[in-house]
């Protein structure tokens, strides 16, 4: 997969500014996606990563060779019967697995649904801070390391949303209200999953939230193309906001639903960090959004 080169600076760090903590609160169990080595990866050897990034300011998980979905109950009683895979981002070296994973998972956990927090491939960090590694590399190298793992993480993404349908009687779900959400490059998984998908594979319903998806990563859109939510900041500093605005009028014109929050203010990775700016209660918005599309009904 071959990205034109006006993309490079948007595959540099993103800077994420986690200015609170939460505790996971649903957290069950972790499943991997793979029996054994994951499909066209099967030399990785290396073991995966978690620290705390200074730079950052949030926990990173780093060095996936084996992809996993990590699993949220619902309370019994809230439960609505809908899944949702959640892919959080950190430019395809690292994923802030906290205001982008954990955080979500446990709020739409509180609303009868049932998360899977999805780790998917990332690339290859030597040393034990990948942020501060990745900072010091050029441009040119950011690209050349993510081409060749986008596909692995979008492959990673469709295994995620098969094996929830596969599974979806033993947890509780319905086939048919199966979805996903993700940030920034987990937004480019998310997203990319809206294209190409198969009967097993494919979403219900798509969130890719401050997206990195431009024109080369996207596909053809179908006659079934699952509704989109989006939202973005105008102030995003890798200038992302134009790729959801251009998601948002693409399902348009193909007359699929699609609802698009684009806010003034908020910055790139805002996740579910709290900075007293609108951005702070999007989630909210996405939760209205699903219980629009009858998503939140209780079983």
């Amino acid at each position: 997969m071959k990205l034109n080169s006006r993309w490079y600076p948007f595959l540099f760090p993103i800077i994420l500014l986690c200015t609170f903590t939460k505790t996971s609160m649903a957290q069950d169990k972790k499943i991997f996606l793979y029996e054994g080595s994951a499909p066209g990866t099967e030399s990785w050897n290396w073991d995966e990563g978690v620290y705390d990034s200074q730079i950052w300011q949030t926990r990173v998980v780093y060095n996936v060779t084996k992809p996993s979905l990590t699993l949220f109950k619902p309370d019994p009683k809230l439960k609505t019967g809908t899944g949702i895979v959640v892919c959080p981002g950190g430019g395809f070296y690292g994923l802030s697995i906290n205001s982008e994973g954990y955080w979500v998972a446990d709020y739409l956990a509180k609303k009868g649904i049932t998360v899977f927090v999805l780790e998917y491939r990332l690339t290859h960090s030597l040393t034990n801070d990948p942020v501060k590694e990745n900072s010091s590399i050029t441009t040119t190298e950011h690209a050349q390391n993510r081409e060749k793992v986008i596909p692995f993480a979008i492959a990673d993404g469709r295994a995620a949303i098969a094996y929830v349908r596969k599974h979806a009687a033993e947890y509780g779900i319905k086939t048919d209200q199966i979805g996903i959400i993700g940030f920034s490059a987990g937004g480019t998984v998310a997203a990319s999953t809206a294209y190409g998908y198969t009967a097993e594979n494919k979403p219900n319903f798509c969130a890719p939230i401050y997206a990195f998806m431009p024109p080369e990563l996207q596909g053809t859109i179908g006659d079934d193309a699952p509704p989109l939510f989006l939202a973005a900041a105008s102030n995003d500093q890798l200038g992302l906001a134009p790729h959801s605005l251009d998601l948002y009028t693409k399902w348009q014109k193909a007359r699929h639903p699609a609802e698009l929050h684009l806010y003034t203010q908020g910055g790139h990775g805002f996740g579910l960090r709290h900075q007293n700016l609108p951005t702070d209660t999007w989630i909210d918005r996405y939760a209205d959004w699903l219980g629009l599309l009858g998503y939140l009904k209780p079983l």
